[in-house]
């Protein structure tokens, strides 16, 4: 048979749906809102403090007051949401300034509290930023002692909800930390601030910017006796379940871009919102190929996050936050 000659109505036309700019853009499947987005930022102490982060190209960190600032541009953007971490001028052991009133997440939270009540503020609770060794929790020998954590990650918490924090988001992938943090927080009287699970964390190789951003690279060994090897998924599910159990109030996989399988199982399997984290590394690629002309630096972006939301993810953290929610804007 001679397929040249073939009839029209011999065989799907799906160029049809695709040959006009507002038919496609009618029959978007996966549409990016700015409110879905949630914008890291690192803060430390001083005024009118703004360091580039070199493997991050156009992320700093600032200070608390330039904190509150990037706050408000945020939210112009239509960006309703931060996430704060924390940069303190002394470690130690124990990661003992961590829950410190005074320390620069909870001073940020209270002043962007303050002059933008509207913005949402959640808070990474760990030890990693604070510790002299890097690791996410109390040491015992050549190990992070789970159990004798739990009790530090809950006051930490509770610093937060003191300081305003609308949400506390615990990091350090303990055993139990979600139920620690929910009976601090309900025991001081902060039952209504909700908990975001780092359920399902990886021990990833697209954490480096990162660890150069926030002064937490482990300074022995690695975090893989606590964070999920690559390979795993159906434990993914097992700590999302083990996370649910405790608390959770919404529940994170990071990262996203490699773990996109990991996010579609858990949209479809638990009925929760589902947040994905859209860490430095990938953030950093993009940007990096964007700069040496590789790329389509905004396309590759706004691909990069559609596709986390076509895998489930009702809420994206994102570096590419403000840039994004202002193309959206664009139309």
């Amino acid at each position: 048979m001679d397929n040249s000659r073939m009839k029209s109505d011999q065989y799907p036309r799906l160029r049809r749906m695709r040959r006009n700019a507002t038919l496609r853009d009618m029959l978007d499947e996966n549409r990016l809102f700015a409110s879905e987005f949630i914008y890291p930022m690192f803060v430390t102490t001083g005024a009118g403090v703004r360091t580039p982060i070199e493997p991050m190209p156009g992320i700093d960190q600032i200070s608390v007051d330039l904190a509150v600032e990037e706050a408000q541009l945020a939210l112009d953007a239509g960006v309703k949401s931060v996430i704060l971490f924390g940069l303190p001028d002394e470690k130690d052991a124990t990661g003992s300034r961590s829950s410190s009133p005074d320390e620069a997440v909870q001073r940020a939270v209270s002043e962007i509290k303050k002059s933008s009540p509207e913005t949402y503020v959640i808070t990474d609770v760990c030890l990693c930023e604070y510790t002299d060794h890097g690791h996410c929790g109390i040491i015992n020998g050549n190990d992070v002692d789970n159990d004798a954590t739990l009790p530090l990650l809950a006051e930490t918490a509770v610093s937060h909800a003191e300081a305003g924090a609308d949400m506390v988001a615990p990091s350090a992938m303990m055993d139990g930390q979600v139920a620690a943090i929910r009976a601090g927080l309900n025991d001081s009287g902060h039952a209504d601030v909700p908990v975001m699970g780092y359920s399902a964390k990886y021990a990833s190789a697209f954490y480096g910017p990162f660890r150069i951003a926030a002064d937490s690279a482990p300074q022995f060994g690695d975090r893989r006796t606590y964070q999920m090897a690559h390979s795993k998924g159906r434990e993914a599910m097992r700590e999302i379940e083990a996370d649910l159990y405790e608390g959770a109030d919404i529940i994170m996989v990071k990262p996203a871009l490699a773990y996109l399988d990991v996010i579609k199982e858990a949209s479809m399997r638990f009925d929760t919102p589902v947040a994905a984290y859209n860490v430095s590394g990938e953030y950093s690629m993009v940007a990096a190929a964007g700069q040496a002309g590789w790329l389509d630096r905004e396309r590759a972006m706004m691909e990069v996050l559609t596709s986390i939301k076509r895998a489930g993810a009702d809420l994206i953290i994102t570096y590419s936050a403000i840039e994004a929610a202002r193309i959206i804007s664009r139309g």
